[in-house]
């Protein structure tokens, strides 16, 4: 009755009016940043978090903090359906998790079934949208709850967990995302020490005293490094769009779907509540569980509307589920719930067990507007499927320097310091370099985040022991979840290397 209360309460919240213009705005804008090539929405959230805090300035720092997670969420959980656009139309993803739609999404738009495919892919956003939120209404109290009884060596374990488990999953290379991990780490001990003062990586430079900002880093290099790119590479928005007839998909349709989606859903939800996993990740296992479900695997490539439901409910599960761990353990379960994170913590809002108790109004408010935010996306998209094609043809002349101005001003107007603009020029030509070198940006920006909150409550650890190192694996949550953590990393490696030995024994 407690939940019901309080979930109650988040509607009161969600339900102002400047609360559902920010999940309108933020549904909106989510579902253009999804079907633009390239943008994503990793680089749609971290965009808007200037822009939201200049939007927010007259409300109370707990408004403010509410109405800006409500349109950044909205953004998230928007793009992930947008991404199905420029998958179905054209064959181009619009985000990583939507690369599994283009298998059967084009090839249905090829045989003039683009409208079918495209409605089914919002139905079954929708109906996964509304699954994840239910789980996330049942689990989030109860598993605050249990990460109350965590200390400090339980928090730092947790949060190493947290830190394997995205490093681990990210890019191609295990490597290069172990590298973006400690580099994320490091960049994060850059300035005052809280407890003995002392200057670290600052050279004396005063700007860098209060650290790196994360705005200033996330919109560098997301926003800032797809721009590079786009204008180093001369991209353009070129290509043949299908051509959109009939928008309802038939009863036929919807049979054969209805499996999918359910399944979808559910499996996403679970694979989103998994750190690191995330929405691609969901979106490729849904895939393959239908494939091998299915009484005719052989349709699958071939413009079977199963293999556009399954993904696609996946990916928006898995959106869901990825807020359980952030709002209620403080871990993000993805780079764009990192980013989310960093976006809280700017408001004082800080996510975790305790957000439940202190911030009732963010953290219910947050729920409540996801599900008005997955009513609102039904119904936007239903009707504007063929005024959202129309995005795409978005000239990248008028794109590139919309995106530049609003990154540059939205850094100036929170800092107010041209330092940080240079910084954000030279973390956006960091973030170009790095991606054309595969080298992933989400655990980079994981490792901004939680390196501060690492590193504290491995101080507090310690001086609770005396300095004792054995206080991590004499605690049993603890022990436990650093096993985890190095099973994590482990697994895979082991995998990887029996993989190879297997192509060698092959080839001889």
């Amino acid at each position: 009755m407690d939940t019901l209360s309080f979930l109650l309460e988040g509607f009161q919240t969600a339900l102002q009016p400047h609360n559902l213009f920010f999940a309108f705005l933020g549904v909106l804008i989510g579902t253009a940043v999804g079907v633009l090539p390239g943008i994503g929405p990793m680089s749609g959230v971290a965009l808007l978090i200037p822009v939201t805090a200049s939007m927010t300035s007259g409300l109370s720092p707990e408004q403010a903090a509410a109405s800006s997670i409500i349109l950044l969420a909205g953004v998230y959980y928007g793009a992930m359906y947008g991404g199905s656009t420029t998958s179905i139309l054209l064959n181009t993803p619009g985000e990583s998790s939507s690369v599994v739609t283009t298998l059967d999404g084009y090839q249905m738009a090829r045989q003039g079934r683009a409208g079918a495919a495209l409605a089914i892919a919002a139905i079954g956003s929708f109906v996964a949208g509304i699954v994840a939120l239910i789980g996330l209404v049942l689990l989030a109290e109860p598993l605050s709850n249990v990460a109350l009884k965590f200390g400090p060596a339980e928090y730092f374990s947790l949060m190493l967990l947290g830190l394997a488990a995205v490093s681990g999953l990210a890019g191609k290379s295990m490597t290069k995302a172990w590298m973006m991990t400690v580099f994320g780490l490091l960049l994060s001990t850059i300035g005052l020490d809280n407890v003995s003062g002392v200057a670290r990586f600052t050279y004396n430079i005063s700007y860098l005293y209060g650290g790196l900002e994360f705005l200033t880093v996330a919109v560098g290099l997301f926003a800032l490094g797809e721009v590079f790119k786009a204008i180093l590479h001369r991209e353009t928005n070129e290509g043949e769009i299908a051509k959109i007839g009939r928008i309802l998909p038939t009863k036929a349709d919807l049979k054969e779907s209805a499996g999918p989606i359910a399944r979808g859903s559910l499996l996403g939800f679970f694979i989103g509540v998994l750190p690191g996993a995330g929405a691609t990740l969901a979106s490729f296992f849904s895939y393959i569980l239908e494939k091998k479900v299915s009484k005719h695997p052989e349709k699958f490539g071939q413009g079977t509307i199963a293999g556009v439901a399954a993904p696609e409910s996946a990916n928006n599960g898995a959106s869901g589920g990825a807020m359980i761990p952030l709002l209620t353990l403080g871990i993000p379960g993805s780079g764009t719930t990192a980013i989310l994170m960093g976006a809280l913590i700017m408001y004082n809002v800080q996510p975790g067990p305790l957000l439940f108790d202190e911030h009732p109004d963010v953290a219910w408010g947050l729920i409540a507007s996801m599900f008005i935010g997955n009513v609102m996306l039904l119904i936007l998209n239903m009707p504007l499927v063929k005024i959202f094609a129309k995005i795409i043809q978005t000239p990248t002349k008028y794109l590139l320097p919309l995106i530049m101005a609003i990154s540059v001003f939205g850094v100036y107007a929170v800092q107010v310091t041209t330092f940080d603009v240079f910084l954000l020029l030279a973390f956006g030509l960091f973030g170009y370099w790095l991606a054309e070198h595969d080298y992933p940006l989400a655990p980079l920006v994981l490792g901004l985040v939680l390196g501060p909150m690492i590193e504290n409550n491995m101080r507090r650890a310690l001086t609770a022991s005396n300095g004792d190192y054995l206080v991590f694996f004499e605690k049993p949550i603890s022990l436990v979840l650093l096993v985890i953590a190095f099973l994590w990393i482990a697994v895979p490696f082991i995998m990887k290397l029996r993989g190879k030995t297997v192509i060698i024994n092959e080839d001889m």
